[in-house]
């Protein structure tokens, strides 16, 4: 057979040509050593790379800082660890207009490379209808006998990079799920794909079940140990040694980003290491040692006795937001009988565990279920992150996004409330994670569109501000169709009609009419008031201790 095994810089250096639109897959590793050698070798060169890639965490902004991008298709501009924020690198370029952007959900950027992948002309798509992404050129309404459907055409690149556990010298590729935006990248590519493996094998038939990309679309093979650091690599099964995220590593490429010294950390991470070799050189032995740990089962036992929480302070707005929100939440559950409850990103998701674990507690069967293509999950404690490994490990099925957000979330057969985030929620529920009225980006979608235009409900958890909440969001990110309710830590909004109302405050010592007032004045419309307005009693320390147990540094429930 043949043998497409290559160094690394030689399968760049042949294969990724100026010009290209390049896709770097994603799934549940988020990075490669291939990307990092594509940005060592084209530094500075201006090649005019387009750059199809999910989510762009803090390591994208390389692509920006070398000038080797000049139009972006994505789902996520933003940081990841130690929590999702905005990225100045990437706001600044949109912005500016050096770096175009196309924004898209991640459902529905999936199966743009599904289409590609599938020779189709166009792939229907119940997404980003009654949002602000409906002006992308690549997106239509379009009236057929069945029915007015939403058409997504396909998403073309020229070479996709991503790392596996493990190939043979042929080019097969063994990749264990989650797999979230999956591997149609590597399908669709014009040339191929160039994969990096931790290992290449000479036999992959006793793993012919995890093997998702056939030799003939790859274009070199490229053995890179730990090449998807910082992400993580879940080998379950597979004869390679996995490991961990490097959440050290991630949160400082963040600040790096932000900092005067980034082109000392990239020339000391990127631009001055020769090969992968020197690349686990520079982590040093004691640092891969204990990513190889943080892949086993059971490794989350370390992070609990490392970082035990602090339950000794009260309640602060996140918190109360996050508990309230899980009330509502599990309340919501009961009353629909719901089959599972998505899990969004920050707070939301810590407050979809909570509101999970109660309505299970009440007798509910309900099911965590994730983007990335988790479904019946069980969050260990220690780590705030839905993405976190471990809970792979504790999932009953893993998938991929077509799976979750495009058949079970809104599938006919199945229930889904919805448990998101948002910078922004207007009066309708419309929620804007994308753009301000003022230009200043934010993050994007992520899979937060999908979910809002299918799942049964919404809950919606967020502080109250007059800046979160304006009458109209000027970009709608997520449409309000579900959007039943925004848990703040100021009240509930709940909807009647079509437009969200004060339903419940905070219990408290003062009067009632001036714990109303108090939320009225952070709303940035003119909030009407429910009727009946009910009081929240504060968290209970269980409540507290569940909520600081998975996030006990503070990530997420950071202060106010």
């Amino acid at each position: 057979m043949p043998d497409r095994r290559a160094s690394l810089a030689d399968a760049v250096a042949e294969h990724v040509r100026a010009g290209d639109a390049l896709h770097l897959v994603v799934g549940h590793t988020r990075w490669s050593a291939a990307a990092r050698e594509v940005v060592r070798q084209w530094w500075g060169r201006d090649p005019g790379f387009t750059l199809h890639m999910l989510s762009l965490s803090s390591l994208g902004a390389l692509f920006f800082r070398g000038g080797l991008v000049r139009k972006v298709v994505t789902g996520y501009s933003g940081d990841t660890f130690p929590n999702f924020t905005p990225n100045p690198n990437f706001a600044d370029a949109y912005r500016r207009g050096d770096v175009d952007v196309e924004h898209w959900s991640f459902l529905t950027f999936s199966q743009r490379l599904e289409a590609a992948a599938r020779g189709l002309p166009a792939v229907v798509t119940r997404s980003i209808v009654g949002s602000s992404m409906e002006t992308n050129d690549a997106y239509c309404r379009a009236d057929t006998p069945f029915g007015e459907l939403g058409l997504l055409a396909p998403l073309v690149p020229d070479v996709a990079l991503l790392h596996a556990p493990v190939a043979d010298r042929a080019g097969n590729v063994a990749i264990h799920p989650p797999l979230l935006e999956g591997v149609w990248g590597a399908l669709a590519a014009r040339r191929g794909a160039i994969v990096t493996v931790e290992a290449v094998v000479d036999d992959l038939t006793p793993w012919a079940h995890l093997v998702r990309i056939p030799a003939h679309r790859v274009l070199a093979v490229c053995e890179a140990e730990l090449g998807a650091h910082p992400g993580g690599c879940f080998t379950a099964g597979l004869p390679v040694t996995g490991y961990g995220e490097d959440y050290d590593f991630w949160i400082e490429a963040r600040a790096a980003t932000r900092a005067d010294h980034y082109d000392d950390w990239i020339r000391r991470w990127v631009l001055d290491i020769e090969d992968q070799a020197a690349y686990l050189e520079a982590l040093g032995g004691a640092r891969v040692a204990r990513l190889r740990a943080r892949a086993a089962p059971d490794s989350w036992h370390d992070d609990v006795a490392a970082h035990p929480p602090d339950l000794d302070p009260p309640p602060n707005h996140w918190e109360l937001a996050a508990t309230w929100g899980a009330r509502h939440l599990a309340a919501r559950v009961l009353a629909l009988d719901a089959d599972a409850v998505l899990a969004g990103a920050g707070v939301a998701n810590l407050a979809a565990w909570l509101g999970v674990a109660q309505a299970r507690s009440a007798g509910s069967d309900v099911q965590l279920t994730a983007e990335i293509g988790l479904w019946g999950y069980q969050p260990v404690p220690g780590d705030p992150f839905v993405l976190n490994h471990q809970n792979f490990w504790r999932s009953t099925m893993l998938g991929d996004a077509a799976l979750v957000l495009g058949t079970l979330v809104g599938g006919p057969g199945t229930t889904t409330i919805a448990c998101l985030g948002g910078a922004q929620v207007d009066r309708r529920g419309n929620i804007n994670s994308t753009r301000l009225d003022d230009g200043t980006f934010l993050v994007g979608s992520g899979g937060g569109n999908d979910v809002a235009s299918v799942c049964a409900e919404a809950v919606v958890v967020a502080l109250l501000s007059p800046q979160r909440t304006p009458s109209a969001c000027a970009y709608v990110t997520s449409p309000g169709r579900a959007v039943q309710a925004l848990v703040t830590d100021l009240g509930t909004l709940e909807r009647r009609g079509d437009e969200l109302v004060l339903s419940a405050v905070p219990a408290g010592p003062g009067p009632l009419d001036e714990r109303i007032g108090a939320a009225r004045a952070a709303c940035g419309w003119d909030l009407t008031v429910a009727t009946e307005v009910t009081e929240l009693a504060p968290p209970t320390p269980d409540e507290l201790a569940a909520l600081r147990g998975w996030d006990p540094r503070s990530w997420f429930l950071r202060s106010r």
